[in-house]
């Protein structure tokens, strides 16, 4: 089992970028696949990005493709998300999530282990 604590999030101006991160513990994070999904208040939760065990493979949402990076770092279980060009649309409680398996997922049932949540606000 796995546990994932995310960190990061803030509030920022449209146009502006923030950094969030997702740190596993309990179990090395190259057993996982990762995933990011977001919710925004009244909406279901959304998939943002996905990465594969290894990182050679990364599925973005249209919404944010080309704005938002993913990364991870096996060696410090670590996943990182660099969002640029934050628009209002993306505020919302950003979740990163683990899954047992060797691709990459974007469906949220797809994965096995949620974190908490950090909260991403974008002022207009």
């Amino acid at each position: 089992q796995v546990q994932l604590v995310e960190s990061g999030g803030g509030q920022v101006q449209a146009g502006g970028s923030l950094s969030v991160s997702c740190v596993a513990s309990g179990r090395t994070l190259s057993s996982y696949a990762m995933g990011w999904f977001r919710q925004a208040p009244g909406k279901e939760r959304e998939f943002v990005v996905g990465i594969s065990r290894s990182g050679s493979t990364t599925y973005y949402a249209d919404s944010v493709k080309g704005r938002f990076t993913i990364s991870r770092s096996n060696a410090e279980n670590t996943v990182y998300l660099q969002m640029n060009s934050l628009k209002p649309e993306d505020t919302a409680v950003y979740y990163c999530a683990a899954a047992q398996g060797s691709g990459w997922y974007r469906v949220a049932n797809e994965y096995d282990y949620w974190g908490q949540g950090t909260q991403v606000t974008v002022s207009s």
